[in-house]
C-alpha cells in the first residue's frame, strides 16, 4: 500500500486534471452529519425520489455517521465555476448544471478507483447533486419496486451518493476544513461544489 503522503499528491493531480479546483486531505472526524440535511432533499429539491443517488435510496445520516467511524482519513475535492453556456432554465438546476455534475461524479469515481488500486481498499467517494450518469434515472421512468430498483442501476460501478443525500452537512464540513462556502443567491454567482473521498 502506498504511503498517504505519496497518494494525496497523485489524487490531487487526478482531480486537477479532471477539472477540480483543489483536493485537500482532511481528518475523517471533521465530516459532519445531521438529521436535518435530508429534509432539504425531501422538501425543496425537485429531484427527490428520482435518482438512485438521492433519498430515499441513499444512506441515512445515521448510516453515514456509522460508516465515518471506520475511517481516519479523507479528502475534500473542490470544484469552482459557472455552468457552460446553456439554454436550460437555471430553475431546472439538475439540467442547468449537467456538465458540472458529470465532472464531479466522474472525478470522484477516478479518485476512488485510484485510491483502491493503490491499496486503500476501503476508499469510498461521495459526489454532489443528483447523479447525471444517465439522461434519466430508473425511478423517473415509472413505478419500480423500492427494494429492488438499486440492483437495476445501469452504472452500479460508478454511481455514488452525494454528500448531502447521505446526511452530510456540506457547509459545516467544508468550513471545518478551512474552505469558504456561502449560499449562492443568484444564478450569476460562481458556484462552489464539493465531493468527498474517504480513505483508509
Amino acid at each position: 500500500m502506498k504511503e498517504l503522503n505519496t497518494l494525496i499528491p497523485e489524487l490531487r493531480q487526478i482531480a486537477l486534471n479532471s477539472g477540480a479546483n483543489e483536493l485537500q486531505q482532511i481528518p475523517a472526524g471533521i465530516v459532519k452529519t445531521a438529521a436535518w440535511v435530508r429534509f432539504k432533499c425531501r422538501y425543496g429539491c425537485k429531484a427527490y425520489g428520482k435518482h438512485l443517488s438521492c433519498p430515499p435510496y441513499s444512506p441515512t445520516h445515521e448510516e453515514t455517521e456509522k460508516v465515518l467511524r471506520d475511517y481516519e482519513n479523507a479528502a475534500l475535492i473542490e470544484f469552482v465555476g459557472l455552468p457552460k453556456e446553456t439554454s436550460v432554465d437555471p430553475r431546472h438546476i439538475h439540467h442547468y448544471l449537467w456538465d458540472l455534475i458529470q465532472a464531479v461524479h466522474n472525478t470522484i469515481y477516478k479518485l476512488e478507483r485510484h485510491a483502491f488500486l493503490s491499496g486503500y481498499y476501503k476508499a469510498f467517494g461521495f459526489g454532489a447533486y443528483p447523479c447525471a450518469l444517465c439522461e434519466t434515472c430508473l425511478p423517473e421512468e415509472g413505478d419500480i419496486d423500492f427494494h429492488t430498483v438499486k440492483r437495476l442501476c445501469r452504472h452500479p460501478d460508478m454511481m455514488r451518493p452525494s454528500m448531502e443525500a447521505s446526511g452530510i452537512d456540506v457547509y459545516a464540513t467544508v468550513r471545518a476544513a478551512g474552505f469558504e462556502l456561502e449560499v449562492v443567491t443568484t444564478f450569476d454567482e460562481t458556484i462552489k461544489t464539493f465531493g468527498l473521498l474517504l480513505l483508509d
